[in-house]
């Protein structure tokens, strides 16, 4: 039997509101009860009229000051012009027709002295701004009765994320037809009732009657507080089940070998480990040597070391006769991993040569890219077991690729794969091989308890000796000596030996292509949420850096900055190569070869250089067009200088203006080369949405209401509550409904995005 809550809305509705209501995604009536407000409008208390950008759709709630119906002689028919204020600025509705009688339904609505909800595009006239027949509600006019209309005009006003077609109080007025029939029955309720009354919460219809249709403002967070915690503990206990899952594997026990390959690239490192290396290593060293497999996430900073711990991990499952698969995200940072990891191991990496050392291995690089006789003999080192380490792509994921003793899974990037892309690696051997997942973008606990709740994490903290601190620039685009300075400073570096790299966020000039990564532009909104509204969730509503302002020069784009930098006299003699996602492994190859050679010391290039890649001798950063990348990619891109002996320099490229949330963003980078304390910081300026990745990306089984950084302590709770009840009911028989949740929630397209993907 189909519950209330899995009705479609065109059957309940309407196929006309369902269609208009569709444009949102919403389709059952679940999904509708399921679109909270965004805010909240409080009677008597005005939206900032003063704040409004041009081109900006809008819905204000403002006081109508005149209204009048007159004939346009130009051009025929007739004009209402209305003007709402906020007691301070103005804003003019206009509406026309062929006749003034149409017009009278509106002139006589919008009498002088009542408030109301006005929706639209800003649009500007003759140096004012207007709304063109835009839709509106009047409080206290637009209810069915007397009561309806003195109730509305009392309590708070749910704004909601709305389209044209379908402005906030058609979306109320569509709520409250599906929601006011419903009985306990209906909704059937993911929180065990033991938990509910033990935090004193209301259930789910109760907590929905909260929400939608609010008495008082307290009434609507309390609403909000039962439906957040509702969605973390399903998320938390949807973890709990998949660390039960996990734990429940087998997998063969790979423990350290004394004499072995790891203690032989102990002896041959030019460096003394860190303390947190030696720490982690040995927490790996003990996950590795049990018969549960290990799924680690290991933590660490641009510049802390990771490779090394991850290479120790790999020889340890070696020493003890298994094999390891280390898969990175691009071609580029594969073939990067493989030559690191054979320079770290030299002759230990020389199995079957004359110059190999005694009980050596051999790394072997598979890439979708190879020519076939060169991955014939990669898939035949790994199905023979003579490649103790197979470094590669996506190709690794390949059916055609075989192992003869698949023990560790080092995955670099994590974010970047998805949990089936990793389980396809994982399930390659008999066993579960064990499962390191490593990220060079410091992640907050919260964010990593949120987002990563199935593994353990361990973080690496410290820089290794030697590394030298990179200083940061922010440099105004529009300063020109500046800018020749900047040029003049990389021929310094490169005349010293350097290297330079030169980061854009496109590809191709002559085109209206976005960026080859997809960055972090100002945080994007909808609506105005100035004065007069209650935003219960700030971070759920911003506004763009530039609406409104005069338009932005195009994009530097790696073609033409190229050409550009050939031609400057401060770079004259000094070969400049570029590289992007476009070109072919072979020719990427050749690019990064030959900038860290020398040959070509400066490289032009779009984000493919922004992690892993390793050239000691790169001591600049030029980033163009900085404000349009995030807090964590531009620390990435920062991270590929200052990774030899000496000092290095960042210097970021803006337009952004004082004041805006981009040029706060780049002051946080030139202020801290702390990735945790720029992490937290990424949280305080961006939408939750992009940093918990697809759980927030809308739909159905997404997130909502849960933000990592404000619930830490309740994200806590419901962890500790989904830990005991997947304990006691692992397979949640006693708790239906939220075993119901969860699948609704994860379902098997979505769940990949635990892992960012």
């Amino acid at each position: 039997m189909t519950s209330r809550l899995d009705e479609r809305l065109a059957t309940v509705l309407g196929t006309r509101t369902a269609a208009s209501l569709g444009k949102l995604g919403l389709e059952t009536v679940g999904d509708l009860l399921r679109h909270y407000p965004r805010r909240y409008g409080e009677p008597g208390q005005l939206t900032r009229l003063g704040d409004l950008a041009i081109g900006e759709h809008v819905t204000v709630m403002a006081q109508v000051r005149s209204a009048t119906v007159r004939q346009m002689c130009s051009r025929g028919g007739a004009m209402l012009e209305a003007i709402v204020t906020d007691g301070h600025d103005s804003l003019q509705l206009t509406f026309f027709a062929k006749r003034a009688g149409v017009l009278r339904m509106h002139e006589d609505k919008l009498r002088a002295g009542r408030q109301g909800l006005f929706t639209g595009t800003v649009g500007d006239y003759r140096g004012r701004r207007q709304l063109t027949h835009p839709d509106y509600l009047i409080v206290g006019v637009d209810s069915a009765t007397e009561d309806d209309a003195l109730a509305e005009a009392s309590r708070p006003i749910p704004l909601y994320p709305a389209v044209a077609s379908m402005p906030t109080w058609r979306i109320g007025k569509a709520v409250r037809g599906v929601l006011d029939p419903l009985t306990e029955a209906d909704v059937p309720d993911p929180l065990p009732a033991s938990l509910r009354e033990s935090r004193g919460l209301p259930t789910l219809l109760e907590a929905l009657r909260l929400v939608h249709v609010p008495e008082t403002v307290d009434d609507a967070r309390r609403g909000r507080e039962r439906l957040r915690f509702e969605e973390a503990l399903v998320l938390q206990t949807a973890l709990a089940r998949r660390r039960a899952d996990h734990a429940a594997l087998a997998a063969v026990p790979r423990p350290a070998a004394a004499g072995g390959l790891v203690d032989a690239l102990d002896a041959r490192l030019p460096f003394a480990l860190t303390a947190g290396q030696r720490s982690v290593g040995e927490t790996l060293a003990g996950d590795l040597a049990r018969d549960t497999p290990m799924l680690r996430l290991l933590q660490g900073d641009v510049g802390s070391g990771k490779t090394v711990v991850a290479l120790r991990a790999m020889l340890q499952v070696v020493d003890a006769g298994g094999q390891a698969a280390l898969l990175a995200p691009t071609e580029v940072l594969a073939a990067q991993h493989a030559r690191s990891l054979r320079h770290l191991l030299g002759p230990l990496a020389d199995a079957g040569m004359l110059t190999a050392a005694e009980a050596a291995t051999r790394v072997t690089l598979l890439t979708g890219s190879q020519g076939s006789k060169e991955r014939r003999l990669a898939l035949a080192e790994a199905a023979s077991g003579a490649a103790g380490i197979v470094v590669g792509t996506h190709a690794l994921l390949s059916e055609t690729v075989q192992f003869a003793d698949l023990g560790l899974v080092v995955v670099d990037e994590q974010h970047r794969f998805g949990v089936e892309q990793r389980d396809a690696l994982r399930a390659r051997g008999e066993r579960v091989p064990h499962t390191l997942v490593m990220t060079a973008t410091p992640i907050p606990r919260t964010v990593a308890m949120t987002v990563f709740g199935d593994l353990e994490t361990s973080v690496l903290g410290e820089r290794p000796a030697g590394r030298q601190e990179t200083v940061t620039h922010l440099v105004p685009a529009g300063n020109a000596a500046w800018i020749d300075r900047i040029w003049a400073r990389v021929r310094e570096e490169v005349a010293a030996g350097g290297r330079a790299y030169v980061v854009c966020p496109r590809i191709d000039g002559d085109t209206e292509e976005e960026a080859e990564e997809t960055p972090v532009d100002a945080d994007g909104g909808a609506g105005a949420s100035g004065g007069g509204t209650l935003d219960l969730d700030a971070a759920a509503a911003g506004a763009t850096d530039t609406a409104g302002g005069p338009p932005r020069p195009p994009l530097a784009a790696v073609a033409e900055v190229a050409e550009q930098l050939r031609a400057r006299p401060e770079l004259a003699g000094i070969e400049v190569e570029a590289m992007h996602g476009r070109l072919t492994a072979d020719r990427k190859d050749a690019a990064m070869a030959r900038f860290a050679s020398g040959a070509a010391p400066v490289l032009v290039s779009t984000t493919v250089i922004e992690v892993g890649v390793d050239v000691p001798e790169a001591t600049v950063m030029v980033v163009l067009d900085a404000q349009h990348f995030g807090i964590s990619q531009l620390h990435q891109l920062r991270g590929r200088v200052g990774r030899g002996d000496k000092p290095s320099l960042c210097l970021l490229v803006s337009l952004a203006e004082e004041g805006t949330t981009a040029h706060e963003r780049l002051s946080a980078l030139a202020a801290t080369t702390d990735g945790f304390v720029l992490a937290e910081k990424d949280l305080e300026l961006r939408r939750e949405g992009d940093v918990l990745g697809a759980a927030q990306s809308g739909g159905r089984n997404s997130l909502r209401l849960l933000r990592a950084v404000r619930d830490a302590a309740l994200i806590d709770e419901a962890r500790r509550e989904a830990t005991a009840l997947v304990d006691t009911d692992p397979a949640l028989d006693s708790h239906p409904e939220l075993a119901a949740a969860i699948a609704s929630m994860l379902d098997p397209e979505r769940e990949d995005f635990l892992s960012r993907s």
